[in-house]
């Protein structure tokens, strides 16, 4: 019997080795997604008994690594709707010249402020697409929605930052 076979049937030996396997996979993930260190160590064992209580729920014909990864999301995202502060700033791109002036860290302030009012699901999809990049496949795939669900988050996140930049006086 196959390792995610005797972890959906309750084997406490497969749960702990595939939290071996994936706890460094599901750590960088979620520090991904929060940027905190620290959160993302108590958010892993979080996700982990997670994954433990909802082992009936899992399908050993599917992957154990995408199945993890949702649950992640879902944790991380629960972190962020508790949790109103994310260090965009700090992964924004440098100012070009050297020492950002006075001038542009008031400005990278106002779209951090811009960027917490999004709802946490919001932000997640923002984050990934348009700070980090991601293809919406990729996305979907991550937080187990479909990419049409992301391409809708991401529109209405536009929307949202749009107006939240106009309020703190920031051009789009």
């Amino acid at each position: 019997m196959e390792l995610p076979e005797r972890f959906a049937r309750g084997d406490p030996v497969a749960f702990e080795l595939l939290f071996r396997q994936f706890q460094p996979e599901v750590y960088r993930w979620i520090a991904r997604l929060v940027r905190d260190p620290a959160a993302a160590e108590d958010l892993t064992i979080d996700t982990f008994w997670r994954i433990h209580r909802a082992r009936g729920a899992f399908d050993p014909r599917r992957g154990f690594g995408a199945w993890a990864r949702r649950i992640a999301s879902n944790a991380a995202i629960d972190h962020l709707r508790k949790v109103h502060r994310v260090a965009l700033a700090e992964r924004l791109p440098p100012p070009t010249g050297g020492t950002p002036s006075s001038a542009q860290r008031d400005v990278r302030l106002r779209v951090e402020r811009a960027f917490l009012q999004l709802p946490p699901k919001l932000r997640v999809v923002v984050d990934l697409a348009l700070v980090d990049g991601w293809p919406s496949e990729e996305i979907a795939d991550a937080l187990g929605i479909s990419k049409t669900a992301v391409k809708f988050r991401l529109i209405r996140a536009k929307k949202l930052l749009r107006s939240a930049f106009a309020k703190e006086g920031l051009e789009p």
